[in-house]
């Protein structure tokens, strides 16, 4: 998790997130990290687009940088902000295994948890 009171929601990493991002190149890591902190501030990044297919309210941020790298992402609940999926995107076409991390992810956040 990251939270700063300056940029509002804090950011929850789910899976190998947050360390599949780190491996971006700097320029699309600091452009990335830019990007969920507008999202995190309850704004829309620069360049996104729904993903209904992943989950109702998956968005994907995209990040152009000479290269194209994707951060999927859920904004939807008031408590946080989940990144579910960060990747190097190498075809027009995301691939099939990338979208299936992501749907995972989704399910297991979404899923009803028992009352205590």
């Amino acid at each position: 998790m990251y939270h700063d009171a300056e940029t509002g929601r804090p950011l929850f990493w789910l899976g190998a997130s947050r360390t599949d991002l780190r491996v971006f190149p700097a320029e699309a890591r600091l452009e990335a990290g830019r990007q969920l902190r507008r999202v995190q501030q309850g704004l829309l990044p620069d360049d996104w687009k729904p993903l209904p297919g992943i989950g109702a309210g998956v968005r994907e941020l995209r990040v152009h940088t000479g290269r194209e790298h994707r951060v999927i992402y859920l904004a939807r609940f008031a408590e946080a902000v989940y990144v579910l999926h960060a990747f190097e995107k190498r075809t027009r076409k995301t691939r099939q295994a990338d979208v299936e991390i992501a749907r995972m992810r989704f399910r297991e956040l979404t899923r009803p948890r028992p009352l205590r």
